[in-house]
């Protein structure tokens, strides 16, 4: 991929695994930027990392000649404002320029990371079964009010299938996006269709077609590789809870 000028310097911290790291590569490559990718060993976290984000110590940080910046949707948007960004060639913007289709943007953005992402986290990190299943119905009961956002973006799907409308992919795309591979790992690890045909149709249909994308073939995972990594991650919060 193509810069948007000469001299600029652009490196993302990251993590493979990391739905967070993952919507910024998404956005990077959607943009056409050139960049340098550091790998992180969350069990060890490099000394830059904790440099550059020294308040949580998270993936992932864009460094931009220096500079770093913290936390995945305020990065998004570093990348759709900063005009280097938008140098490559690309038509691509996440936000829309009207300033209501923006906080509507945001609005369903802040909604995935909050009633979605955030007991979702909380079952990941769960050392039971049970406790596990208790966040992941919290996670659930939530995919109902998304559907009623893509619905409202899309006109009820007559203008598309993604979140941006008839723009295509926009910012809560990009940011849903990143959690796409464990949507479908979900399913061959428990048995949880999130995004069930039959009861969400929209985002049922917003998951196939993101998954067709260029971008999504050529920055997400292997679903298998996730289904590994989340069965990983629960054997080992379950030897902890037997400690």
């Amino acid at each position: 991929m193509a810069g948007g000028g000469g001299g600029e310097e652009v490196k993302l911290l990251g993590h493979w695994g990391s739905g967070f790291a993952l919507r910024v590569r998404l956005a990077l490559y959607l943009k056409g930027v050139h960049y340098t990718y550091v790998e992180e060993d969350l069990r060890n976290k490099s000394d830059l990392l904790l440099r550059c984000n020294p308040v949580h110590k998270a993936v992932p940080v864009l460094i931009h000649n220096g500079r770093p910046i913290c936390e995945s949707q305020i990065i998004l948007q570093y990348i759709d404002e900063t005009p280097f960004f938008s140098g490559s060639g690309s038509t691509c913007t996440l936000l829309p320029a009207d300033p209501h289709e923006r906080a509507v943007a945001r609005f369903w953005a802040a909604y995935v990371d909050d009633e979605i992402g955030a007991p979702w986290d909380k079952a990941f990190r769960s050392r039971t079964e049970e406790e596990r299943a208790a966040w992941m119905g919290k996670v659930a009961a939530a995919v109902p009010g998304l559907e009623r956002g893509l619905s409202e973006c899309t006109d009820g799907g007559r203008k598309g299938y993604f979140f941006g409308g008839a723009g295509g992919v926009g910012y809560v795309d990009v940011v849903l996006g990143g959690v796409a591979p464990y949507v479908h790992a979900m399913e061959k690890v428990s048995g949880l269709r999130l995004f069930d045909g039959g009861k969400t149709p929209l985002l049922a249909a917003w998951l196939e077609r993101f998954g067709e994308l260029e971008v999504a073939r050529a920055v997400l995972p292997d679903v298998d590789r996730v289904v590994g990594y989340v069965r990983m991650i629960h054997a080992k919060n379950a030897a902890k809870a037997a400690e």
